[in-house]
Order: structure tokens, then sequence, then C-alpha cells
């Protein structure tokens, strides 16, 4: 069968090219072995969002009190009913994408899609046999899986990926996350809410290392006062999974310890799926461990593109979307703006949630800025004090010459939210003074962003 465009996986990257191609009015085809709506629909970002809300509404519910409600009887809780829930609303948003398939009449072809060459892509179905599709654009989005160490092989059951962990069927006493990004991080927060005995270990200084240092520092507190045992600086030297419990063998500063859980959970960064799918054969070149790409996802064989995880850049479903896009506006004679990357928004959704976008105050300084920083902390903040989620900041920073938006790094309730502000203010080059004179509504979380700002230029108000 031909086809225009033929898309290789189905996640955030695959699905959003296929719509936006269908939309040209191009002929799409989208081969997925699995659910569409790819790792993050299915087994990541949407699942584990719905447990972070179950152990949200938990948390609420155990600190009623403190909002004037009583509760009588035990709250506690159910962590199959809260995998029921998060199974379920996966299976609504893959339902979703099915629907969008049709109504963009794009073809589902089930099976594991390899390049043939010749502008072909050869599929193995489920029944073991192959069938070949040609098409003259050919989009590789086959994502990652969680990446594995040495010392620290996942067999499913005493040594997890986040995949095993939104589907636990049994509470665990106790869990060691390795790993402080934010799949790790997220994991830490939702199964310490529910009250397992969590120890998080970061081999870095900070944990989510890739924020500002004043926000993961924040966090840490946090998690520490939430009774989380946080261990920064430690090094998993090895694994003992033979007895009862998980012994793990942990090493900084002070030495060797030895630590126990029932649970291991790997959260320790990706890796990118190309294993057989034929890049070698056709003469694929690599950067490092990812597909080589110019500026509109081509790669040095025509007619073959790549997005998303395997290639270069930020490993975030919001990325592979917009790559995907300017991938296939790009094949139908769209003149598309590149993608920014010093312009995407990064986000954690603990309690409190991170997010942050643009410059850390380290960074600016090392590029030679001269920089005026403005924050704003959420004690400030009659919202936040009305709704009891104190914890947190905002933290802007701007070049002092000419009143740049560099970056901006929050960290509290709703900054996940917040922090779209921020992207659009940065992508229209909006100056420091203008931020302050953008009159925010009032009482709201998002206040706290033209305070900090206000903050910067010695013209803040509320503190």
């Amino acid at each position: 069968m031909n086809y225009d465009i033929i898309i290789i996986g189905s996640g955030p990257g695959g699905y959003v090219a296929a719509i936006r191609a269908s939309q040209f009015g191009k002929k799409v085809a989208v081969v997925e072995r699995a659910e569409l709506g790819g790792i993050c629909l299915n087994w990541g970002c949407i699942p584990a969002k719905s447990l972070l809300k179950s152990a949200k509404i938990y948390e609420n519910v155990k600190n009623a009190v403190d909002y004037g409600i009583k509760i009588n009887g035990d709250v506690s809780p159910d962590i199959n009913r809260m995998i029921e829930r998060s199974r379920a609303v996966a299976e609504e948003m893959s339902k979703g994408i099915q629907y969008l398939f049709k109504k963009n009449k794009i073809d589902h072809i089930k099976g594991f899609g390899k390049l043939a060459g010749n502008n072909k892509v050869r599929v193995e179905g489920d029944n073991g046999k192959y069938k070949e599709y040609v098409a003259p654009h050919i989009i590789l989005a086959t994502g990652a899986r969680p990446k594995e160490l040495p010392n620290l092989k996942l067999d499913g059951e005493k040594i997890i990926g986040y995949r095993e962990a939104i589907t636990l069927n049994k509470m665990p006493e106790s869990m060691i996350i390795v790993g402080s990004g934010a799949i790790g991080s997220e994991f830490a927060y939702f199964y310490n809410s529910i009250g397992v005995d969590v120890t998080l270990i970061e081999f870095l200084p900070n944990i989510v290392p890739l924020e500002d240092e004043e926000v993961s520092k924040q966090l840490g507190r946090s998690f520490k006062k939430a009774g989380m045992k946080v261990m920064t600086r430690s090094l998993v030297e090895k694994v003992d999974i033979n007895g009862e419990k998980c012994k793990v063998t942990v090493k900084n500063k002070n030495g060797e310890m030895e630590i126990e859980a029932d649970i291991i959970l790997s959260a320790v960064g990706i890796t990118p799926n190309l294993e057989n799918i034929g890049l070698k054969e056709v003469g694929i070149e690599m950067d490092k461990d990812k597909v080589k790409v110019n500026e509109y996802y081509q790669t040095n064989v025509k007619g073959i593109y790549a997005i998303g995880d395997i290639v270069q850049g930020q490993s975030l479903a919001h990325v592979a979307s917009a790559e995907g896009i300017i991938c296939v506006e790009n094949i139908s004679g769209k003149n598309s703006d590149q993608l920014d990357y010093r312009n995407i928004p990064s986000c954690t959704y603990t309690s409190p949630e991170v997010a942050s976008v643009g410059m850390k105050e380290k960074e600016a300084i090392e590029a030679g800025y001269k920089i005026k920083i403005g924050k704003f902390p959420f004690t400030a903040s009659g919202k936040a004090r009305a709704i009891g989620e104190k914890e947190g900041f905002v933290k802007l920073i701007f070049d002092a010459r000419y009143g740049e938006l560099l970056g901006g790094h929050m960290i509290g309730a709703n900054v996940t939210e917040m922090i779209a502000e921020i992207v659009v203010a940065r992508k229209l080059e909006i100056t420091g003074p203008e931020l302050i004179k953008s009159v925010h509504p009032h009482p709201t979380m998002s206040e706290a962003v033209m305070e900090a700002a206000a903050a910067a230029y010695d013209e803040v108000i509320n503190l």
C-alpha cells in the first residue's frame, strides 16, 4: 500500500505529526504495535498524573480539619482503586486517539515497523507475517524506555521501572528510588504520600538536578518535611535482591552504608528505542546514541525523518509534539519556524510542583550576563495562604541591561500551569518593566509572577 507519509510510533510525537499531516490532505499511516498514544499516554505522563491526583486528594482529606471540615472514621489509601482509576483514564485517552485517527482518516497499521530501504517500511504483525508499505516520507517516532544500569537490572518485581510503578497491586512498606529527576521525584512524592517509607537516592548534589539550585534545595526541604529520606551525592554500588528484602549498598561522603526496602524503583533516565528498526541497513547517521537530524528533523537519508526521544533535545512529550508538527509542515511545503529549545518549559508534578523555562541563575552568570533577580515567596501571597499552599516561590531572572526575561523558575501549587505565562513572555520578548505593568488578577497564585518581576526592579509592593 502507498501513503504520502508513514510514521513509526504513535506517542505524542507520532500521533500529533499524523494529525497535522492529515490536515494538509496527506494520506497517512501510523505503525504501532501497542496502544495508540504511546508510553506517555498509556504508561507514563497521563496515568502517573492520575495517581498523583489521588495522592493529593488523600493528603487533603487527611488535613481536612485544617480547613474546618471534620471527618468521622478512618481515612486510608486504596492503591488498587487508585490504579484502577489511573488505568481507566489512560484507556479513555487512548480511545480518544482512536477517534482522532478515524476523524482524520489516518490508518493504524498494527505491528513492529522497520525501515526496508527504497521508501519502504516493513511491518511484522502479531501473527509473525510481514507486509511492506511505501511512502516518500517516513518519520521515526519510536520513543524511549527506562534506562538500565549494569548493577540495577530491572526484573519487574523487586527492581522495577515506571511502568511497573504505576501498576503495583500491593502497597509496599518501603521503597528505594534511584534517580531524582521528574519521574523519580514524582513517584517519591506519590508513594510517600500514601504511607510508603521512601528513600530517594541522587548521585548529583541536588534532587531534580536540572532545575535552578534554589528550587532543587526547596523541593529537598519539602520532601524531608514530608518524612522522606533524601540522599544526595550518593552512588548505588551494588544491589542484593536474593533475600526477603532488597539490600542496597550506597556510597557517599560518609562512606558505605547498606539500606533495605521491599522494592527498588530505578528512575535513572531513558534509552532511545532504536534497535532493529533498520537504521544501519539504510545508512542513517547517528549523533552519539541519538539519530542525527537537521533543524527540520530530516536525517541524512532522503525521505527519512526522526523526532522525539530518539533525537537530541529535551526528552519531553510537548517537545516531541512540536517537533512532529514542524517536521510535517516542512514536508508539506509550509514555512515553519525552527523550534527554540531555549524556551521549552519543564514541569515536575510533585507537591509542591516545580516548573521552569530558560536560563538558570548560574547559567546566566556563566554566559556573561549582568542580571537582575526577583523572588516572591508564596508565604506573602494571599491566595496561597487562603488555600493553605504556602510552600515555594517564583524566581525570575532578567538581563540588567535590556530587561530581557532570561529565565523563570517556580516551585509551589499550580506552578505547572503558571509557567506558560513565562514561555509566552519570552517568546514575545517582553521585558521586566512590561511584565510589572501587566495587571494580574487578585487573588491568584499568578500574582507572584508580577510581584517577582517587581522585586527585581525594587518595586515590589507585597514583600
